[in-house]
């Protein structure tokens, strides 16, 4: 538990929550969909084009120089951060979507037709979409795991799903929408029973749960930095060398060769195998800051501030007559800080409007994953999400939030 001493120094290095939204103080809790920065990473953007600005990995000049060692030494910071064997494990991207969008046209070789891949009902669009393109041009099954009333997996659904013939299981470690923090050790060690490949969509992962990968021993793990103080545009693909080395690039260009003749091209080694073109500089040394904001608080103390943010709006939020509260709302070792819902069978975007309004930011809709919105029969929900720069206050004031748009509404 922070004291309020220790939550307003926090605040205090966040610039944007001093704005005001419609005159109101700003409510900023849509941290699922990227979290506000700290003034260290601000500042480190313009120190970045103040000081180093050059390209990277080309140059024999001092700025080049600089710019790829830094570079560099972010790749070794997420490298220990994760847990990864190797640093040329990290693949920088353009975030997750673009990590997944790699590894789906990477292995793609080794889909042939009446193969299976293997994902779950709560899946973002970005874990959908590009396994459902790999299957109609491979002519490959798309099986889903199905989910209780509560967001959980089925797993002995899954374990029925599962075979020999399953080339690659994709999951989502926390749900984006439930908050839900699914058993990925166990299905990573069931589906390398079977010989599958395992890529784990860490999108809501970083900035609460602790990772490493030798522990969880899955093939690929992908994330983006804007979600854990970070920049927007840049993101990883974690990949066991092994695997990387011997699957094919996704992009080809600058970077990622080592020698072009008319007649044929080798590439390089990892991790530049992945990356063409010129990589997002600026968001890759940045990222490095963000980082050590996070270590200098300590991810143990966040996590644990941010479940009792989400117990104390769970709480909250369950007495208002008529809320819908959607998955695990009791088990707190398995979810993160999200809690999404809905307001006397009110439209998700009325609610969010008028919240807007008094300067509450939440998100609403399908939430890419319209799926999951269909299983619980729903168009949309309205999604909280909170961050360590969040208060029990901010809460009341949802809680309060809530009941103005349920009032004004209802008359209608």
């Amino acid at each position: 538990m922070f004291s309020e001493k220790e939550i307003q120094k926090i605040r205090k290095q966040f610039p944007i929550l001093k704005e005001k939204i419609y005159s109101n103080p700003l409510i900023y809790i849509d941290n699922a969909a990227t979290t506000q920065k700290p003034l260290q990473v601000i500042q480190a953007i313009q120190k970045y084009y103040f000081t180093t600005n050059a390209n990277v990995h080309r140059g024999l000049h001092y700025l080049s120089q600089k710019a790829t060692n830094q570079v560099e030494n972010t790749r070794k910071k997420i490298q220990k951060f994760i847990h990864a064997k190797y640093s040329s494990e990290i693949i920088f991207t353009k975030g997750t979507t673009e990590s997944i969008n790699l590894v789906a046209s990477s292995i793609s070789y080794l889909i042939k037709k009446g193969d299976e891949i293997l994902i779950s009902c709560i899946e973002h669009h970005s874990n959908i979409v590009p396994w459902q393109i790999i299957c109609k041009k491979k002519g490959a099954i798309l099986k889903i795991i199905p989910i209780y009333n509560n967001g959980y997996l089925k797993l002995r659904d899954f374990e029925f799903l599962i075979s020999k013939k399953t080339k690659i299981v994709s999951i989502s470690h926390i749900s984006n929408v439930l908050g839900i923090i699914n058993p990925i050790k166990y299905i990573i060690k069931k589906s390398h029973e079977y010989g599958a490949l395992v890529l784990i969509d860490g999108a809501q992962s970083p900035s609460n749960l602790h990772l490493n990968m030798q522990d969880l021993n899955t093939d690929f793990y992908v994330f983006s930095a804007h979600k854990m103080y970070g920049p927007t545009g840049i993101g990883i693909l974690y990949g066991k060398k092994k695997i990387l080395e011997t699957i094919c690039p996704y992009q080809f260009g600058g970077e990622m060769i080592k020698n072009v003749s008319f007649e044929k091209t080798t590439y390089s080694d990892l991790p530049f195998k992945f990356e063409a073109g010129t990589p997002n500089i600026e968001g890759i040394i940045v990222w490095s800051s963000a980082i050590d904001f996070i270590e200098k608080i300590g991810l143990s103390k966040i996590q644990s501030y941010k479940k009792e943010l989400l117990s104390y709006a769970i709480q909250r939020l369950s007495t208002i007559d008529g809320i819908q509260l959607y998955g695990e709302i009791k088990d707190f070792s398995k979810k993160s800080s999200i809690i999404s819902f809905n307001l006397n069978k009110l439209h998700c975007f009325d609610v969010g409007s008028i919240l807007d309004r008094l300067g509450i930011t939440v998100r609403t809709g399908h939430l890419c994953a319209q799926p999951l919105m269909n299983f619980f029969k729903v168009s949309g929900m309205i999604r909280a999400s909170f961050s360590v720069y969040n208060t029990f206050k901010e809460i009341d004031y949802l809680f309060e939030g809530l009941l103005k748009a349920k009032k004004l509404l209802l008359k209608y």
